[in-house]
């Protein structure tokens, strides 16, 4: 075995080891409060959020998870909130493109915490951005309680759900809500601000309070079916629609409506016949270096995602640390904005280090930016940045001017635009490489991620150099072993903070996924976004290219 294959060999076994940790924590979320919880449901006479969601999609047809990690290892004091205790996927409903929302009452009751608040907003944002329709299982104990403080008064909290109700409802965005469990107190109105309400007897109930506080507050003795079960409210009140036997009677229902809605326009991408990729995406594992410091060939990666005789290098000698091209992924246009990892030479013979933006790449990107928002062709950013060059030579020479072009290009782009952490995410690269807060339609995560200010050795040095400095003040001195015991803690602490996990337990990523899976998120991401026809026209903003 040659020197290459043995390092393709140790790359694919550590990438795969990464994999194998993420199927095992998926499985492990898919549980949801557990299998005792589960069970309980079941006697209930009652699906799970992840059955309800199974019998409404279509069979055999691709779907996507949203938030699979939200609260991962978070809240462990009030027992943690696997997947922030609601379910959102993307899938085809009856032919149609649809986000479901399904709350999952095997994590306390489904009550809402701060995160499944995240969450919920997330999926209307997808809902509203794409024009697709969104469809609530709604089986939840309301707010949780002990952390009302933290999900109830502010703008990105609780009520900003019914705030989007209100506004998809005036921009004829369809809403469909299935009552299947408890529906209390605020969060009554999510299905009631729905176009359509279904509610399913003995187990689907909804009221402002329920028959213990009613007594509390007014003396009344009522029972929850009287107070607001289905014959209630679908015979008495009209304030739902649909009276359902059971859930699977529920969720084809729903199924039927979907299948009746009118068409809309389309965005116009573009979409020829799709092609299998020149190399296979599982090619993916063996290039990836195993230990992530090393450089390697990009444009291998492209191979292994776009599809076979499409891609179209833009500017391939010019500006080398970004690589950027035209390409078709499973048929769709896509422009793609990839940080190269090899180590390259400029247009002055010096060499540049992979990963680093410097100030010709960052133009290259801002003029490739600029031509794919004129042609209407969506953007794939493909990130690996450790940030921008720095040095008294880059500042001479305008890094700030240059990567502010591009971070004002990506801020302004109105074509829609989809990121895929491959390995680091670095400071203001993460910015200019369409991070979170630029506004990707979809944004997901290799497991060989890293999203931080700065990596973990520069960071944990910069600390301990400030921790150095604090003592010295007080006339205290480190020794060498303290430094040294010191500098290992921050950089573990650090090092814990740039995980995929601690992003996608924050929603600063929408899925970590397999890297074969990527042409999937892509394709369907473009699918989704063409199903929203206003498009902005284009202006690059005050600095102009």
């Amino acid at each position: 075995m040659t020197p290459i294959e043995l390092e393709q060999n140790k790359n694919e076994d550590s990438l795969k080891l990464l994999i194998g940790e993420l199927k095992s924590r998926l499985d492990k979320v898919a549980l949801g409060g557990g299998k005792s919880k589960i069970e309980k449901q079941h006697q209930q006479g009652k699906l799970t959020a992840r059955e309800r969601i199974e019998h409404l999609l279509d069979k055999d047809a691709p779907m996507l998870e949203i938030g699979a990690f939200a609260g991962w290892e978070m809240y462990k004091e009030h027992g943690g909130c696997p997947a922030g205790g609601v379910v959102v996927v993307i899938g085809y409903v009856s032919g149609r493109l649809c986000i479901v929302v399904a709350n999952d009452a095997t994590v306390k009751a489904g009550a809402w915490f701060p995160i499944t608040g995240k969450k919920n907003l997330r999926a209307q944002e997808i809902a509203m951005e794409n024009r697709i329709p969104i469809i609530y299982l709604v089986d939840s104990a309301g707010v949780y309680l002990p952390m009302q403080d933290e999900i109830f008064p502010d703008k990105e909290n609780f009520g900003r759900i019914f705030r989007n109700n209100a506004i998809m409802s005036s921009e004829g965005i369809t809403q469909i809500a299935a009552i299947m469990g408890s529906c209390v107190a605020g969060g009554a109105y999510l299905p009631i601000m729905s176009d359509e309400a279904l509610i399913v007897e003995k187990t689907g109930s909804i009221f402002l309070a329920g028959s213990y506080l009613v007594k509390a507050a007014i003396g009344e003795d009522v029972d929850n079916e009287t107070l607001g079960g289905a014959t209630t409210h679908c015979e008495i009140s009209g304030v739902t629609d649909y009276k359902m036997p059971d859930d699977p009677t529920a969720l084809q229902t729903i199924r039927k409506i979907v299948d009746k809605l009118g068409h809309e326009p389309k965005a116009g991408f573009d979409r020829a016949e799709a092609k299998q990729p020149v190399r296979d995406p599982k090619d993916i594992y063996k290039i990836l270096p195993a230990d992530r410091s090393k450089p390697f060939k990009t444009r291998e990666i492209i191979e292994c995602l776009v599809d076979a005789d499409s891609w179209v290098e833009y500017k391939e000698g010019y500006g080398k640390t970004i690589i950027t091209g035209y390409a078709r992924i499973d048929g769709w246009a896509v422009g793609i904005v990839a940080n190269n990892r090899e180590i390259v030479k400029n247009k002055k013979g010096e060499m540049q280090f992979g990963g680093v933006i410097y100030s010709d790449s960052a133009d290259k990107a801002t003029r490739f930016i600029a031509n794919c928002n004129q042609k209407k062709i969506p953007l794939v950013f493909l990130q690996d940045v450790t940030g921008f060059m720095v040095g008294s030579r880059s500042e001479h020479g305008g890094i700030i001017k240059d990567g502010a072009k591009m971070v004002n290009a990506v801020a302004n782009s109105v074509v829609p635009k989809f990121t895929v952490i491959i390995g680091n995410s670095f400071g203001a690269g993460n910015y200019a490489m369409c991070g979170k807060a630029y506004d990707p339609r979809l944004i997901v995560a290799w497991p060989t991620a890293q999203i931080a200010v700065m990596g973990g050795q520069q960071a944990a040095s910069v600390l301990l150099q400030i921790e150095k400095a604090n003592r010295a003040a007080k006339g205290e001195q480190l020794s060498e072993e303290d430094e040294k015991a010191l500098l290992e803690k921050i950089k573990s602490r650090y090092d814990s903070q740039m995980s995929p996990y601690y992003a996608a337990a924050r929603l600063w990523v929408d899925a970590i996924i397999d890297p074969v899976d990527t042409r999937k998120w892509i394709s369907m991401g473009i699918e989704m976004a063409n199903h929203n026809p206003n498009i902005k026209k284009y202006n690059p903003g005050v600095i102009q290219v």
